[in-house]
């Protein structure tokens, strides 16, 4: 973090100062600074590749943005995923897309994946609760070193890929390791492992 208690920021004021900083996300009016890696972006981008083959294949009405932020309405918070998939039918009731690639609604949204960083414990929990309440039908939480907490991973703590599906209000999640094939209900023809994920962040899985 590198905004203190004292000085926190609103939504807008950070759209304005910080939207085109890829740096950076808002939580509760505090400035989170972001830590990707090379290897961190080479899993985020193995993901994405991935996915637009499936959305080329099935000339799907979805696109994934270079650069977008999501906006949680009535709240100081605008995250910055690493991999979202959007519904360009959707947009069109997107109060700021045409500005600015803000999203406001769940109902443009198909598919977010979160490549884990040190900033760990938003990913497996407030951003869980937060995309769960959004209406986000899959959220993929990608651990590719093993980082997160042993009640989210496992007490033999190992690269994992968690894939939340939303169920009514409430996500359902079933976790990846090792060479087990991933599950989407968004993309159910996607081809890809867990190991293969993880290794193209350069770690060797069993």
């Amino acid at each position: 973090m590198v905004q203190s208690a004292l000085k926190l920021i609103t939504v807008n004021e950070f759209i304005a100062q910080y939207g085109d900083n890829e740096c950076y996300e808002l939580i509760d009016g505090e400035l989170i600074e972001m830590e990707p890696t090379g290897p961190h972006e080479q899993v985020s981008s193995l993901i994405g590749r991935k996915l637009n083959v499936q959305i080329d294949h099935q000339d799907l009405p979805y696109f994934i943005p270079h650069r977008c932020l999501i906006k949680l309405l009535g709240t100081n918070t605008a995250f910055r995923p690493d991999v979202i998939v959007l519904d360009q039918t959707q947009l069109i009731n997107e109060p700021l897309w045409q500005k600015e690639p803000v999203i406001t609604s769940g109902k443009s949204i198909k598919l977010i994946a979160e490549v884990v960083s040190t900033n760990w414990q938003n990913d497996y929990a407030r951003k869980v609760e937060d995309y769960a309440l959004l209406a986000v039908p899959e959220y993929w939480i990608v651990d590719y070193l093993g980082i997160g907490g042993r009640e989210y991973i496992g007490k033999i703590k190992q690269p994992t890929v968690t894939i939340c599906t939303l169920v009514e209000d409430e996500y359902q999640k079933r976790l990846f390791q090792n060479n087990e094939q991933l599950v989407s209900s968004i993309f159910p023809n996607l081809q890809l492992t867990a190991k293969q994920v993880f290794a193209s962040g350069g770690v060797v899985a069993m």
